[in-house]
């Protein structure tokens, strides 16, 4: 049952090229599509999980799935009840910070405040329902604090050295559901003594699930992020409109592939929180390693797992 506000928006990243796992997807599938296309789980792609888990607080007609067009032939099949105008296509892939801006502004356009989650497409949680009730005790800090970036921090069961990981500090006073907490740094994938003392010390992974209002986005990246955010200024009146396409292939030609967790969040923590989500099992399907381990968990044993075990893990 959906519980989250009605004016609350999803941006679903899904234009990224999955090079890493791309041994394993090419078992499941035998081409080359990236990862949030690939039938891994029972036959469903984690971009079709992804996107009805994140229904569950946001409406599909508020919820817009970034593409990059070299991908057309995989996620077309995939997306045919995308509501109109639920499409965001790069003509490139840019790196995380353009992917989440071109998203931002599309969403702008409709509704110019609007909470916002920013969701990953590749991950994995043991429990959709609780989860998505964290994202939306996220959505209700931010409308009581529209200048607070809220990160969802996964509480670990392990020193995992592949994760980011978020050092909180010091509580918020802001009426919700579940604690926020400030952010005192990050740490990109540790070194497995810094792991365990991280660990030891409270610290969280980062899930990159991000929720905040539009303008308090807008003003991290145009702070961390100058050029690449007047690059998109330019073409904002266009968006959503005939003129989009063309516009957009205008932005990306010579555009830099920024990444938005190193050149902006770890770079201006000032406004950004962190909400502590326990209580589930979560993965990032970022290697063949926690896809196998994830679905020997579910007792999931497909035909392509077997010689996977012993090439990938």
């Amino acid at each position: 049952m959906r519980t989250g506000r009605a004016e609350s928006w999803g941006i679903i990243l899904a234009g990224g090229e999955g090079t890493r796992l791309r041994p394993l997807t090419r078992l499941v599938s035998g081409d080359d599509r990236p990862k949030q296309f690939c039938p891994m789980l029972r036959g469903e792609t984690p971009l079709a999980v992804t996107r009805r888990r994140t229904a569950l607080q946001v409406p599909p007609e508020r919820t817009l799935v970034v593409v990059t067009r070299a991908h057309e032939r995989f996620y077309v099949p995939l997306v045919a009840d995308v509501p109109v105008g639920g499409l965001a296509v790069q003509p490139g892939s840019r790196g995380t910070a353009a992917a989440i801006l071109y998203g931002l502004l599309r969403v702008e356009a409709l509704s110019a405040t609007a909470p916002v989650a920013i969701v990953p497409s590749d991950h994995w949680v043991s429990d959709d329902a609780a989860f998505m009730a964290h994202v939306a005790a996220a959505f209700e800090v931010v409308l009581r604090r529209p200048d607070l970036i809220v990160l969802l921090g996964i509480a670990p069961d392990h020193p995992e050295v592949e994760y980011g990981w978020i050092e909180p500090a010091d509580p918020i006073p802001v009426e919700a559901p579940t604690p926020v907490y400030r952010v005192r740094g990050f740490w990109e994938k540790p070194p497995l003594a810094v792991a365990r003392t991280l660990l030891a010390g409270g610290c969280l992974w980062n899930s990159f699930l991000i929720v905040a209002r539009v303008p308090a986005l807008l003003a991290l990246i145009r702070s961390a992020l100058p050029d690449v955010y007047g690059a998109f200024a330019r073409v904002r009146g266009r968006l959503g409109g005939a003129g989009e396409p063309d516009a957009v292939v205008g932005v990306y030609t010579g555009l830099r592939a920024a990444n938005f967790s190193r050149e902006v969040l770890a770079s201006r923590p000032g406004n950004l929180a962190v909400l502590p989500v326990s209580g589930l099992e979560w993965s990032d399907w970022g290697d063949a390693r926690r896809v196998l381990a994830t679905l020997a968990r579910l007792g999931i044993s497909p035909k392509w797992a077997e010689p996977s075990r012993t090439a990938l893990a």
